[in-house]
């Protein structure tokens, strides 16, 4: 396996690198997944069960062939923080279940009629920028998270560990050879972690004070229809990103994901797991694009990796201190990884436009392409209720909305680049 550059989405790992590969994916969302919980007031143990849950949940309704690591969805955040400040965290609780339920039934009216209109309303020349997006869009996201957009500038000692991460994470994945050159996060986050610890950022206080064993914060979920209406607006949201997901990932292995095991498989997936977490106390979910840029640096995509990862996840959510160390991973280390995580996501849509050999002298591409890339990162949004549509997600619905206009003037013989 070591002479081999790729590892596909169904070969068997040795249990020598299972450990270290599954390790890997779980540092990479990890930064992002807590985060969720925290700003809503909740304990992450809960959240961290029902992340490896759900991811082992996907891999088991898509059959084993979308590589996929379910992390927290941040598309909930504010109708749940309004929710929780009016009828209190239960009532959001109902709000996930009640759409990720809707997001099944979207699920089975796709398998019932299936997913080629996908090509008419997101052809490459739109695709390309939007799964773009969900890369760019984050840039300042990794930014703030590693302390670089401090107010009144980032201190020495985050942009050392800043540099020292995001240092190890680009050179180890052109340089490394051999093992090293399918865990170069995994080295990133070790070597970040160290330098941080000499700097003064890393603090082991809270891991003494935590205990061994501890059951994750289960709750149950509160119905309302007034909460049910504000949270329904999400939905639009995580459609069209779970979409973009699922195109971005089939690029990188190489295999039509909307196709085989199918879209009404995997976007089932993640809505039930949805549905799961708010019956349980946790926190909507969503695919992650940490980690698909993970895959996309190591090259390595095996779903059994993906699963390593889960089940490490569903342990950490029943052993205290660890999560408690696990959390001790300063903002500076994340932020650093991030940032070439999200630039590979913004690579593999700029990868699709070269692939598809969108043709840029035809009207119809070049005006699909730019409006949706000034759109996303514009900062432009539109407020449907409480959720507002901004970024990828708004510059999504622009394109499919411009694309089936472009596609029905194309029926009537009315472009003019024939």
């Amino acid at each position: 396996m070591e002479n081999r550059k790729i590892i596909q989405v169904d070969e068997k790992v040795p249990f020598s690198l299972l450990a270290p590969l599954s390790l890997q994916h779980m540092f990479a969302m990890f930064g992002a997944t807590v985060l969720v919980p925290f700003l809503f007031g909740i304990n992450s143990s809960v959240v961290l069960f029902m992340n490896g849950f759900g991811t082992l949940l996907f891999i088991f309704i898509t059959q084993g062939k979308a590589p996929a690591y379910l992390g927290s969805s941040f598309a909930f955040l504010a109708p749940g923080l309004l929710i929780i400040d009016k009828f209190g965290y239960q009532y959001a609780l109902g709000g996930f279940v009640a759409v990720g339920f809707c997001g099944c039934i979207v699920a089975a009216i796709i398998g019932k009629f299936g997913s080629d209109w996908i090509n008419v309303i997101l052809p490459p020349a739109a695709m390309g920028p939007v799964v773009a997006l969900i890369g760019l869009e984050l840039a300042g996201t990794a930014a703030n998270t590693g302390g670089l957009l401090a107010e009144g500038g980032p201190s020495s000692a985050n942009v050392i560990v800043f540099l020292v991460t995001l240092g190890v994470a680009v050179f180890g994945s052109v340089l490394f050879r051999k093992f090293f050159a399918v865990i170069p996060i995994l080295i990133a986050v070790v070597c970040g972690y160290i330098t941080a610890y000499f700097v003064g950022l890393v603090d082991f206080g809270a891991v003494g004070n935590a205990s061994w064993f501890a059951l994750p914060n289960f709750s149950s979920p509160k119905f309302s229809a007034e909460a049910i209406v504000i949270m329904l607006p999400a939905l639009l949201v995580i459609i069209s990103e779970h979409i973009g997901h699922q195109i971005v990932t089939s690029k990188i292995v190489g295999h039509d994901l909307l196709k085989d095991p199918g879209l009404h498989r995997s976007l089932f997936a993640d809505n039930f797991s949805t549905m799961l977490s708010g019956f349980i106390g946790s926190v909507p979910t969503t695919t992650y694009g940490e980690n698909i840029g993970v895959m996309a640096i190591t090259k390595v995509y095996s779903v059994r990796v993906i699963a390593g990862a889960a089940i490490l996840s569903v342990i950490c959510s029943f052993i205290g201190k660890l999560t408690v160390l696990i959390g001790t991973i300063p903002g500076a280390v994340i932020g650093g990884i991030s940032f070439l995580l999200y630039g590979m996501i913004g690579t593999s849509g700029l990868r699709i436009l070269v692939d598809s050999k969108v043709d840029f002298d035809k009207s119809r591409n070049i005006a699909l392409t730019s409006v949706i890339f000034v759109v996303g990162l514009s900062g432009i949004s539109i407020n449907l209720g409480s959720v507002a549509l901004r970024g990828m997600s708004l510059a999504a619905l622009v394109a499919m909305g411009l694309s089936l206009l472009f596609y029905i003037f194309d029926k009537m013989g009315l472009m003019n680049d024939k």
